[in-house]
């Protein structure tokens, strides 16, 4: 069996890792947390000081990591994997980053001989703890192919979208859905509230018809709870609009909606909501003044 190293033991990464554990792979980790180390080295996973002590023991190196500075630093930078990684190895980057530095990246590692796919993720911690994300995949599809196992025990579906740098392309259109989503769910909150309707009962409804979809159900009722403990942080879903639009303007695109939603992250972050779900910018619609 495939070894494989994992690198970013977060709120997505720790459950995603031990549902490799749990699968039987032999794991490889790398955390700077101390508690995290502890519970993984129990698990029988192996522990690491670094990015780079990590990579020669190791067959395929899993991260997902929240920015696209620290994927550089691990696969790059003065500890980077790319020093002490044997010919063959398969980097695959699950975190959500920029797709031109992904491209930039992966012709960097294939200079050496490694391989790297960008496989960001969407279904939050509970699709993480499941194993029931979805994957959205690029790079070489035959190298996909031979990492089919352990996404095959990550995720429930997996697409090839194309070349080095297209499965980031396709999170930021994930992210840009969801972020308007969440939008308009919180809108369509206001008014039936706003009405004297019941709007767990305008949701119910409307979970039958063509309004309905992932982000009603969960964040829907989120918001009918007032429930923003973190599946995933609005700053972090500030950061991936922040990248949507910021490769809309490289192709001279003007993504109205897609901006509103970034502004609206953007205040949120700053009031200081930003630990909270992004599924918290019903607060802004909520009270404008916020």
């Amino acid at each position: 069996m495939q070894q494989v190293g994992f690198i970013g033991l977060g709120i997505m990464g720790k459950p995603m890792a031990m549902n490799l554990l749990h699968a039987g792979y032999p794991l490889h980790v790398y955390t700077r947390q101390e508690k995290t180390e502890q519970l993984f080295r129990e698990a029988g996973a192996t522990i690491y000081a670094s990015p780079k002590e990590l990579a020669s023991h190791v067959d395929i190196i899993i991260t997902i990591v929240p920015a696209t500075t620290d994927v550089e630093d691990i696969l790059l930078g003065k500890n980077g994997i790319i020093h002490t990684a044997k010919p063959g190895t398969i980097v695959i980057d699950m975190s959500t980053i920029s797709a031109a530095s992904t491209k930039r990246m992966a012709e960097r590692l294939k200079q050496k001989h490694i391989d790297m796919l960008d496989a960001p993720v969407s279904g939050g911690e509970k699709g993480a703890i499941d194993g029931s994300l979805s994957i959205m995949v690029g790079g070489d599809e035959t190298v996909l192919k031979t990492v089919q196992p352990v996404f095959n025990v990550l995720g429930k579906r997996v697409v090839h979208i194309g070349n080095s740098g297209a499965g980031q392309t396709a999170k930021a259109c994930n992210q840009i859905i969801i972020a308007e989503t969440i939008i308009a769910i919180s809108e369509a909150i206001l008014l039936a509230k706003a009405a004297g309707v019941d709007p767990a009962k305008v949701r119910e409804a409307l979970l039958g018809g063509y309004a309905a979809s992932r982000v009603l159900e969960v964040h829907g009722q989120r918001i009918l709870d007032h429930d923003y403990q973190p599946g995933f942080k609005a700053s972090l879903h500030r950061k991936d609009l922040h990248l949507a639009i910021e490769q809309a303007h490289m192709l001279k695109l003007d993504l109205p909606a897609a901006t509103h939603a970034m502004h609206c992250l953007d205040r949120l972050v700053l009031k200081g909501h930003g630990e909270l779900d992004s599924a918290a910018m019903h607060l802004l619609t909520e009270n404008p003044s916020e």
